[in-house]
């Protein structure tokens, strides 16, 4: 079993880290930053299609997803968790499922994410992953707010 801890560079994911590496028995560790392919962020998005097709953001979004990932291993690395790996995956329905799916693979024994992400106006239009995750999820969920 693993701990899976998502991760997306916010302040509260750090939090996240932090109160895992206190209170959680040493297991093996999977920090996960989810990205948004194009074709996917279109279905989300249908009235920015122009814009994002012009840009074609897939490629910086993985790239964003990769590095966000290590920084996150390399936080919980620093908090004391062990055997700490990092992985980016492409989320092909919603964040909150691609986070359940890859929990499901790894067969976690618990998910820790932060309260909120970086999306604020998205969350409060599309709701927060956290809140997905928490009502979705068929295995112990560790749902962290930030410091302060």
């Amino acid at each position: 079993m693993s701990i899976l801890i998502a991760y997306d560079g916010s302040e509260d994911a750090k939090a996240a880290i932090e109160y895992a590496a206190k209170h959680l028995k040493p297991e093996p560790v999977v920090v996960l930053s989810v990205w948004e392919p194009l074709l996917v962020q279109l279905r989300h998005y249908p009235a920015a299609g122009a814009a994002l097709l012009a840009a074609d953001p897939s490629a910086e979004s993985q790239a964003a997803a990769e590095h966000n990932a290590a920084e996150g291993a390399e936080l919980a690395k620093q908090a004391g968790l062990t055997e700490v790996s990092a992985r980016a995956v492409a989320d092909t329905e919603s964040i909150w499922r691609t986070i359940l799916d890859t929990a499901d693979d790894i067969d976690a024994s618990v998910i820790v994410t932060g309260s909120r992400g970086l999306n604020g106006v998205a969350s409060v239009l599309l709701g927060s992953v956290s809140n997905h995750v928490l009502h979705h999820a068929r295995r112990p969920i560790m749902v962290v707010p930030r410091k302060g």
